[in-house]
């Protein structure tokens, strides 16, 4: 009989103790570790928790910015047989007051970056009674330095005898559509990504170098970041600012990476900064991109810059990573690809029957990372995970070749003289204008009430908005689509609105509209 006992950080690091205790597995803003010292390091830290005896499934909340505490933390936690709930470091006091009270969080670990979000609300929380704090910065009255606490604490050699189905970590979900929800990842969602996206698509190994700025907090950059690396013996890099342009840049010629992980937005960021390092000066092999559909326009500028190409996937919290992507040597540039291995998908009409190839339909997966639920959303837990499938809120249409097209958000969909049209078609469209940076497409009503396309514009020169370039950009987009899909109003902005991991929020953008 095969034992269902299995700890994910204990097997992560066990893989590279023996051969690779010496080599470098992170790299930070404040330095490096080896393998062998983020052992010892997460073991300390697992002794720690032992010394203020909390007991097993306790949920710690991890509020950091990317380096190697969050790391020491995380697998610390998870060793002890605790489980650690990772939440954004830039959100205001009153969601952290409100995941503190969801999660039910007895220590918090946070950071002198991340401390002052929290210094009004701690004091009124009724579960926590402990917290550390990473940093440089002295800790305030009450508050434990986390190098103190390490230091102090007895490397613990025993894992704690977690099982496969047990809850291993948390992470919440954007709240694009409400309050952030808590989704939990068992231990074996995370034995089980391990061997599917970073093997069949990227080929992942120990001479790879990663760098995602994409952060741990959430699902993509914690496979990316922290999960992936380890599984292998690569080395990762992680960088605690905020991802613009030229941080990024400067990473991936610093710390030479093979693999970067990224996001449409940042990969158009990045191609229209001022500076763009020779083809010489990066070691790139692969690129990838999810959190919203990649224009097949970015895709194409970024690989005749780079000479690298972007393989554009789509995962998401529930399914803990990508389950779609392009590959390899078989990408096709506006697509976001076929499944990956143990992933089943469909696509289901608003009567909740399959469509016919090339139709439209929400995604539904079946597979091997899939969350158990949600923290304390029973209703909204079973509108989502469905008997075995997983209902993804996203729109696409499956083509002759098995390839999946991204159409919008379900509930981002337009309906347009009786014709369905996807927000992102029209979006790519004018984001193919060479006077465009961005572009975001919401349903309108007109003065008849009836539903037409708007589109939000950002522009590569904000002087240059102006009527004739409205109808100009509309001329394109009829150039381009069927005629009845172009945006009858454009709106020249200066940002889009978008969550903390990139993603538009068009809902932001939108007014009421009364047909449907």
């Amino acid at each position: 009989m095969v034992s269902d006992f299995y700890n994910a950080a204990a097997d992560l690091l066990d893989r590279n103790l023996a051969e690779r205790a010496g080599k470098i597995a992170f790299i930070d803003d404040c330095g490096s570790i080896t393998f062998g010292a983020l052992g010892e390091r997460v073991g300390r830290f697992a002794g720690y928790l032992d010394s203020i005896s909390l007991p097993p499934e306790t949920r710690i909340m991890l509020c950091l910015v990317d380096g190697i505490d969050f790391v020491t933390a995380c697998l610390g936690a998870i060793k002890a047989g605790l489980v650690p709930v990772m939440v954004n470091p830039l959100l205001p006091p009153t969601d952290l007051d409100y995941l503190l009270r969801d999660s039910r969080a007895r220590l918090l670990v946070t950071c002198d970056a991340t401390w002052p979000s929290f210094e009004g609300i701690v004091a009124e929380q009724p579960y926590l009674e402990h917290i550390l704090m990473a940093g440089r910065a002295p800790a305030p009255a009450g508050v434990h330095k986390l190098d103190e606490a390490i230091s102090a604490a007895p490397c613990r050699k025993a894992v704690a005898l977690t099982r496969l189905d047990e809850p291993c970590l948390w992470q919440y979900s954007s709240g694009s559509t409400g309050r952030p929800k808590g989704t939990i990842h068992t231990h074996a969602n995370v034995r089980n990504l391990m061997s599917l996206y970073p093997q069949e698509v990227l080929a992942l190994n120990t001479d790879d170098v990663t760098f995602s700025a994409a952060k741990l907090f959430f699902g993509y950059g914690f496979g990316n970041g922290l999960l992936f690396p380890l599984s292998v013996g690569a080395t990762a890099i992680l960088m605690a600012e905020r991802p613009t342009a030229a941080a990024v840049w400067k990473r991936l010629v610093e710390h030479p990476a093979t693999v970067f992980y990224g996001v449409p937005t940042l990969y158009n960021s990045m191609l229209s900064d001022g500076y763009k390092p020779t083809r010489e000066s990066l070691a790139l092999r692969i690129c990838t991109s999810a959190g919203e559909a990649l224009p097949a326009d970015i895709g194409r500028r970024w690989k005749t810059e780079t000479g690298v190409e972007i393989l554009d996937g789509i995962g998401s919290t529930e399914m803990f990573h990508i389950f779609l992507s392009n590959r390899i040597g078989d990408i096709a540039p506006g697509t976001t690809g076929k499944p990956l291995r143990g992933y089943t998908l469909r696509l289901i009409d608003q009567n909740g029957q399959e469509v016919a190839e090339g139709d439209v339909g929400e995604l539904h997966i079946k597979g091997p990372t899939s969350a158990i639920g949600y923290w304390c959303k029973r209703e909204q837990s079973q509108a989502t995970f469905v008997g075995e499938w997983t209902r993804s809120g996203d729109t696409f249409f499956r083509d002759a070749d098995g390839r999946y097209h991204y159409c919008g958000r379900s509930d981002d969909m337009l309906k347009v003289s009786g014709i369905y049209v996807a927000p992102f078609e029209v979006e790519s469209a004018l984001c193919e204008h060479p006077a465009v940076l961005e572009a975001a497409v919401v349903a309108w009503s007109d003065d008849a009430d009836l539903i037409k396309p708007k589109a939000f514009v950002v522009l590569r020169d904000p002087a240059s908005a102006c009527e004739e370039l409205t109808r100009e950009l509309q001329r394109h987009v009829k150039g381009v689509l069927a005629p009845y899909k172009y945006p009858r109003w454009i709106d020249f902005i200066d940002a889009l609105p978008k969550t903390a991991t990139g993603k538009v929020e068009r809902y932001k953008l939108r007014r009421p509209v009364t047909s449907s």
